[in-house]
């Protein structure tokens, strides 16, 4: 028996089944990372060279890290995560949410920022900023929001650690992200901020304000952790082991980052 017709009727219907789903197909190869927004402008040029070198194409979230715990804990369909401390990545480890406790890619650090015009003076130990609040000059003063952003909490440790967390307390304005900080200082909306140093020194803030690198040893060290997530595919590993190569260490320490 000849079966030559059939088979050239079924080969249209493989052919346009094949056009259908295959924009699927490839959009499942696109992981989405979650990322916190401290590392934004780094990872966008991270990304960017990635796709030079692979041909592979990612997606990002970002907002802070403890936001972006809580989404993966209700089951966000994330396959890599970049937080911006090692604790939220141990929580969600001890809840097998990941499978297993990650890598460090970077330190950060934090820095004061102000606008270009303003005449706060910016210095090491924050004298600047304890005078300006003590004389009613600062009204307005920026962080991310300790509760769930590691920026916040290395913001709080250093004002604590200087005896300004109790005199600053009426003049904070809590950004929902170490990004959202930055935006609130760098555009008037806050007088000051305490940020994420890779933010500060993004092209695009750099132009319309001025910032200070702060002494590490004033907080604990923020720990730039990437794990895998349970449901991590072929794109998210690459990634994952593209961030521990020589061009995202470079990438990363122009944004003011250092390897461990």
């Amino acid at each position: 028996m000849n079966h030559l017709p059939f088979k050239n009727q079924l080969r249209p219907v493989l052919v346009l089944l094949l056009l259908l789903f295959s924009p699927l197909l490839t959009a499942a190869d696109i992981p989405i990372i979650a990322a916190a927004a401290s590392v934004k402008f780094a990872l966008q040029d991270i990304s960017q060279a990635f796709y030079q070198d692979t041909g592979k194409t990612v997606r990002i979230s970002y907002s802070s890290s403890g936001n972006l715990t809580r989404q993966i804990q209700q089951g966000a369909p994330f396959e890599l995560f970049l937080s911006a401390n090692a604790s939220y990545v141990t929580q969600l480890y001890q809840q097998q949410k990941a499978r297993d406790q990650g890598i460090v890619y970077a330190l950060g650090r934090l820095a004061l920022l102000t606008s270009k015009n303003s005449p706060l003076l910016l210095d090491e130990h924050l004298h600047g900023l304890k005078q300006a609040l003590q004389k009613g000059q600062l009204q307005r003063f920026a962080i991310a929001n300790p509760e769930h952003a590691p920026y916040g909490v290395a913001a709080r440790e250093l004002l604590l650690q200087l005896d300004l967390w109790e005199l600053a307390q009426a003049n904070l304005v809590l950004g929902e992200n170490a990004a959202q900080a930055a935006q609130f200082a760098s555009s008037g909306a806050a007088q000051l901020g305490l940020v994420s140093y890779s933010l500060a020194l993004a092209p695009a803030l750099q132009k319309r304000t001025r910032f200070l690198l702060l002494p590490a040893t004033l907080h604990q060290p923020l720990q730039q952790t990437a794990v895998l997530l349970n449901n991590a595919g072929d794109t998210a590993k690459l990634f994952f082991n593209y961030l521990q190569h020589d061009k995202a260490a470079t990438i990363l320490s122009r944004y003011g980052y250092t390897t461990p």
